[in-house]
């Protein structure tokens, strides 16, 4: 069976960022998994947590192993989702596509699969169904991204929070963290007008933008420039607050905390002159094209429709696989026993006499033993479905 573990969307974000795990984490707690499941994948981003897994076990046994690993407070089993086979299958496809996200139709989570896949490639934590699958949802990704041409709307918590930024009349900006979202931040800063845009990082060489109006700082360095930014963007992978209300001065901040565990110390938005967006708020914010991105998706269903097809007949097939390697085995000693027979004797007998020989009995090998199963079925009263399978076996029509 496969199936997916997930932490609910409509969670609060206090209770999602106890359940949430860092990328840099993934490969010890795969490893903590392999005990417990045959297969199994982590997909963990600023919004969703789930365990993708290959087990035989079934649903409480499972879960309760699953939560022991990761050391999860079984409390908050409640607070969980659960699909198994199909509905995992059509659930995964929706999520690669964009479909169960905050923002609809935002265009990380095929990078944050990929990533994932990676990871679980890597640590050798998939090999078999689940392999294939994301394989496969990766495809329908890709394909359904550039038949919906979303890159041409494209939406994401950090496109959303620089352009509200903007509005709320932002020129100077701090970016905290530089990967995939903080990354992002920045190139839509980049992308319009502004004054200053500050980029705390731990490792600066990572930043190579050459603009005057960017300065790459260490990011202890970060509370020295405070006094400088009008709005703070916070996306790192810290497992604890890195911005506490006590650091920030008196004057305007808007601050949108991009990151789950949560970056910015919630008594922050109780300041007098903050306005504090965490992850969830963010996700509420209407942008001018949600409704055109989910007409353009909603008209695109039938890619994910298509793969999702796809992978169970995938896996209908497997399932017979011994029997297609026996059949398989089974007609190379039919042909091998002949090819030994004309090698022996293509040179004592008449070579279009002997082919003609052969070739008439590599035809009876299969055609008698069809013959005789029809015999055999029609004893049996099952002629019907028999006669139907031969004829499709062997093309006979009347």
């Amino acid at each position: 069976m496969i199936g997916v573990l997930g932490v609910r969307s409509d969670v609060k974000l206090e209770i999602r960022e106890k359940l949430s795990i860092i990328q840099k984490h993934y490969d010890n707690c795969l490893e903590s998994l392999k005990e417990v499941c045959d297969e199994v994948l982590i997909l963990s981003t600023c919004n969703r947590t789930e365990i993708y897994f290959n087990t035989c076990k079934d649903y409480e046994e499972i879960v309760l192993e699953i939560f022991d690993k990761l050391k999860w407070d079984k409390n908050y089993i409640r607070y969980t989702f659960y699909h198994e086979d199909e509905h995992m299958v059509n659930h995964l496809m929706k999520v690669i596509c964009g479909f169960d996200s905050l923002i609809l139709g935002e265009n990380q989570i095929l990078g944050q699969i990929k990533d994932a896949y990676e990871i679980a490639l890597n640590t050798k934590s998939i090999k078999k169904d689940l392999q294939k699958l994301f394989q496969m949802a990766i495809t329908c990704g890709k394909e359904f991204r550039f038949q919906s041409k979303l890159y041409t709307i494209p939406v994401s918590s950090a496109s959303i929070a620089v352009n509200e930024g903007r509005k709320k009349g932002a020129r100077s900006f701090m970016v905290l963290g530089y990967g995939e979202i903080g990354s992002l931040a920045c190139k839509y800063i980049l992308s319009g007008s502004f004054d200053r845009l500050y980029i705390a990082v731990r490792n600066t060489s990572v930043v190579n933008i050459k603009d005057k109006r960017v300065k790459v700082i260490h990011f202890n360095e970060r509370q020295n420039f405070y006094k400088y930014v009008d709005c703070i963007i916070s996306c790192t992978s810290a497992p604890h607050i890195v911005v506490h209300a006590e650091e920030l001065l008196q004057k305007p901040f808007i601050i949108y905390d991009l990151a789950v565990p949560r970056d910015v110390e919630e008594s922050t938005g109780l300041m007098e002159n903050v306005e504090l967006y965490d992850i969830d708020r963010i996700s509420c914010i209407n942008d001018e094209n949600c409704q055109k991105r989910e007409e353009i998706m909603n008209s695109n269903k039938y890619i994910l429709e298509k793969y999702t097809k796809e992978f169970l007949d995938w896996q209908k097939l497997k399932e017979i696989s011994p029997e297609i390697r026996k059949l398989q085995k089974y007609g190379e000693q039919v042909y091998m026993k002949r090819y030994k027979t004309f090698k022996n004797k293509k040179y004592t007998k008449d070579n279009h006499e002997l082919a003609e020989t052969l070739l008439k009995s590599t035809s009876n090998a299969y055609i008698n033993r069809a013959i005789e199963v029809l015999k055999e079925e029609q004893l049996k009263g099952r002629l019907d479905e028999c006669l139907n399978i031969i004829q499709r076996i062997f093309y006979i029509t009347e």
